[in-house]
């Protein structure tokens, strides 16, 4: 399995609205997505209020690629977020089960 980080950092002043789309969009549709096992959100804390991450883990790479293409190193964007977020970050681990 494919663990896939996703961070953001929004643009000053766009916290509330991304998280808006974050748990409204961003969420339920990975959660819906073909070929994640799980979804683990994490929100803006008091000192990091610009700071979201996403954190997904994937059944295989093929899944992964399936949703994203073959460069899957790149985030994926939903068009809805471009403007709202100043800096985007992806990493990819083999999940370990324990």
């Amino acid at each position: 399995m494919i663990m896939r980080i996703f961070q953001v950092v929004t643009h000053p002043g766009k916290e509330a609205e991304f998280a808006e789309f974050f748990h409204h969009t961003a969420i339920p549709m990975m959660k819906a997505t073909r070929g994640v096992v799980s979804v683990f959100p994490g929100t803006a804390r008091h000192d990091s209020p610009r700071d979201f991450s996403l954190v997904m883990v994937w059944e295989s790479l093929d899944a992964l690629k399936a949703f994203v293409g073959e460069e899957y190193d790149s985030p994926h964007i939903d068009p809805a977020e471009a403007d709202l977020v100043q800096f985007r970050t992806i990493k990819h681990y083999e999940f370990v089960a324990t």
